[in-house]
């Protein structure tokens, strides 16, 4: 069977191109307060200016963006822009399973120094023993200033030895409160001279803290084919989000004409039969004039998914909403034209998926699992667990043929639990059709998860056919 990703060329060399340029991403975003400046900081090298939420909005034509914390926003409004226009989402998450330090982070116990910690999200606990930890997050100071900081490796977590557990490979128990404290020092040390000088701040100004571990072990190309980091759930999607909108606005305006390019619909759904080698990828050149539909190509990266985004920078909370609004309002939409802007609209929810196991095929549904090196795949359940339906599907679709790219469908197991993500809060909040996409992971919510390199390539191009399609 011939891998997608095996590609050489042209093709291979911007998959590749891409692999690592989301490695160099991951590594800038240890946590979802980086994540966010450091897709601030790509937007406004392609000429996006920052929004602060307390100044009279700016909804002239071009690129904005706000930070809220540890969400991100951007939208680009262009030069035709009036009440008959829409908003083109496409959502996405910055947090990532891991721990969370708790306000007093300082424990001893038996001459080693501890850190104190809580699980944030659901994480496979098992791979965060024996990893090289650091720690990163935000500070705030008593007059309110805030600081970003990481460390390098500062802590590990120990495991139990064979020796002193003969039944750990038969069945691995970890209690959160017990056995997931990391080690960081001998003896009575302050971890908060560690992190106040790590965010350039004296100790006893420090008044809040954001804190979580992160693994410091930097991202690896594996064969060409397959990206191993942390982070990944969701990194990915919101690097793919950035690299789609800076290439649609940095090509905006520019005479082409698009190319109709072959299209299949479940390229991977069994993989058996289905070997098929995508089209070549669209760039820039090959499309059709970027965003000259007059809609507004709207990006929002919500923070604390993976603990139910109920929070002012959650998918469940105000701020895309507040976006949008004020965004029409500023130039010049009424409440009904708002309105009727919104069911005009559409969003792209784009969170990972699983791909199937080789080692546990039974957990997937045995017609409806997706593959790594098969394309991105949109998410469906009849709960709706994820917010797809025959509108947005048909929407993921244009996006595909858009860019000449493949697309898998992923349907859980029935008897096996369907998780969930931002695309069914989105939904239920705004109105709109939403359709859920992302890519497959091996390994999701472990301190390491594997995708393909061709999976988050794919994605990022039909994004960019989501946002410049007709």
């Amino acid at each position: 069977m011939e891998s997608f990703g095996d590609d050489q060329g042209v093709n291979g060399d911007a998959r590749l191109a891409h692999a690592r340029d989301l490695a160099e991403f991951i590594l800038a975003s240890p946590v979802s307060y980086h994540a966010a400046e450091e897709g601030a900081r790509r937007l406004a090298a392609v000429g996006f200016t920052r929004q602060e939420e307390t100044e009279p909005w700016d909804a002239t034509p071009g690129g904005h963006y706000l930070v809220r914390g540890g969400a991100l926003c951007a939208w680009w409004v262009p030069e035709q822009v009036g009440p008959g226009s829409a908003f083109r989402i496409v959502g996405a998450h910055t947090d990532s399973p891991g721990f969370k330090l708790k306000p007093n982070p300082n424990s001893t116990a038996y001459g080693f120094a501890q850190v104190d910690v809580e699980t944030y999200g659901g994480l496979l606990r098992n791979s965060w023993l024996n990893r090289e930890l650091g720690i990163a997050g935000r500070v705030t100071t008593l007059d309110g200033e805030v600081h970003l900081l990481r460390t390098d490796a500062l802590m590990v977590i120990p495991q139990l030895a064979i020796h002193l557990d003969r039944g750990a490979n038969d069945g691995l128990t970890l209690d959160p409160q017990r056995h997931l404290r990391p080690v960081w020092a001998l003896g009575q040390c302050d971890l908060f001279e560690v992190i106040a000088r790590a965010a350039g701040v004296e100790p006893d100004r420090i008044a809040g803290t954001d804190l979580y571990a992160y693994d410091t072990q930097a991202p690896q190309i594996i064969s060409n084919t397959f990206l191993a980091s942390g982070r990944q759930d969701n990194l990915v999607s919101v690097h793919a989000a950035v690299v789609a909108l800076c290439a649609a606005v940095i090509s905006a305006g520019a005479a082409a004409t698009h190319k109709k390019r072959r299209f299949r619909r479940g390229a991977a759904t069994n993989a058996a039969t289905n070997a098929q080698r995508p089209a070549q990828p669209t760039t820039g050149a090959d499309m059709a004039v970027p965003l000259a539909h007059g809609d507004i190509a709207v990006f929002a990266a919500f923070d604390h998914e993976e603990v139910g985004s109920a929070t002012t920078t959650g998918a469940s909370g105000p701020l895309l909403e507040a976006v949008l609004r004020r965004t029409a309002q500023a130039f010049g939409a009424d409440e009904d034209e708002y309105y009727r802007m919104l069911a005009r609209s559409s969003c792209v929810s784009s969170d990972v998926g699983h791909s199937i196991n080789p080692n546990y095929p039974e957990k997937h549904d045995p017609d409806h699992y997706p593959l790594l090196g098969r394309g991105p795949i949109i998410k469906v359940n009849a709960a709706q667990r994820y917010a797809s339906d025959a509108l947005g599907e048909s929407l993921w679709l244009r996006a595909c043929q858009a860019a000449g790219l493949p697309t898998q469908e992923f349907v859980s197991n029935n008897a096996v639990p369907c998780g969930s993500t931002i695309g069914p809060l989105t939904a239920t909040r705004l109105g709109i059709t939403t359709v859920d996409v992302g890519i497959p992971l091996l390994s999701m919510h472990s301190a390491r998860e594997i995708s393909g390199v061709y999976d988050s390539w794919a994605l990022a191009e039909i994004l960019k056919g989501y946002w410049t399609i007709a």
